[in-house]
């Protein structure tokens, strides 16, 4: 089959991100062909404005450009086996799975023997957060395909950086959930200790906030945490999927990586627990006695 007139932006996976990246897309002004596993979500992209790809195939043979938007390097590697021959020359694919950097750098190598060019595009930010264009991009690949690939980039996210080769993009955004999900454990610990010690919940969050202890994980989950609010932006499971590849990659590397393990434990007992489709803020839920925070008394 033909490729789409240069207009058609390819998206596979339509959970919270990809979703919210075929909402971005089509703000800003792109077409968006999209496909999932789950047929119902193709059926809710198409009553938001977007077509919807009978399969794998379809969206890569229709497609110059395909964003990849998957739980894990283990997804994408099955959505490649499934595309087969519709792989063609000229194509850019533009990953933003968080995903093992090594099997990142791999995939990269394969497709570029094939003339296949591939950014691993990663995002900080939630799926709220992609939704309102605040997210940042952190993108491994070739300099001249990333900027060919400015116009989406634009449409996606606030700041944008181009880290180097393929694979650095995957690794940064490991670098940064490292710290991300760690202020957030802090910031729940933090809470929880609040609340123990009979303070106000909200006040503790206004006072930090106002100190030297400040995050922006205050302003994006601590409300979230007071409130016990734990509609999903980005589960817990995922980002414990994420931190068990920081930690095995860290010691790998040589290091001890004590903090990332023990949040690793935190996050696995709340899992445990029942949270894992939850939203990533309910890591609270494990660090309190009663798994509430206190209100004014």
């Amino acid at each position: 089959m033909a490729q789409v007139e240069g207009t058609a932006i390819g998206l596979i996976g339509l959970g919270l991100v990809g979703s919210a990246l075929a909402e971005r897309l089509l703000r800003g002004g792109q077409r968006v062909l999209g496909w999932d596993i789950d047929p119902g979500r193709v059926t809710a992209l198409r009553q938001n404005g977007c077509e919807g790809a009978r399969d794998v195939q379809d969206v890569f043979s229709r497609c110059g450009r395909v964003l990849l938007s998957l739980p894990s390097h283990r997804e994408v590697a099955d959505v490649m086996e499934a595309a087969g021959g519709s792989l063609h020359s000229g194509l850019t694919i533009i990953d933003t799975t968080t995903g093992d950097p090594a099997s990142t750098e791999e995939l990269a190598a394969m497709l570029a023997h094939r003339g296949i060019v591939y950014l691993d595009a990663t995002i900080s930010g939630s799926s709220a957060q992609v939704r309102t264009g605040s997210v940042t991009l952190i993108v491994g690949g070739d300099a001249d395909a990333f900027a060919a690939s400015s116009d989406i980039f634009e449409s996606i996210g606030q700041r944008t950086f181009h880290t180097g080769p393929a694979g650095s993009g995957a690794k940064m955004k490991l670098v940064t959930n490292l710290v991300l999900g760690l202020n957030r454990a802090a910031l729940a610990e933090g809470l929880a200790f609040a609340g123990a010690l009979g303070l106000d919940s909200t006040l503790s969050l206004a006072v930090m906030r106002g100190s030297a202890a400040y995050s922006r994980i205050m302003d994006t989950k601590g409300e979230r945490m007071i409130h016990g609010d734990f509609a999903p932006d980005a589960r817990l499971s995922q980002h414990l999927k994420d931190v068990r590849l920081i930690v095995d990659i860290g010691r790998d590397a040589g290091l001890p990586m004590p903090f990332s393990a023990a949040h690793r434990a935190v996050l696995e007992d709340a899992e445990a627990a029942g949270c894992g489709e939850l939203d990533n803020s309910a890591i609270i839920i494990v660090l309190t006695a009663s798994g509430r925070m206190r209100g004014p008394t």
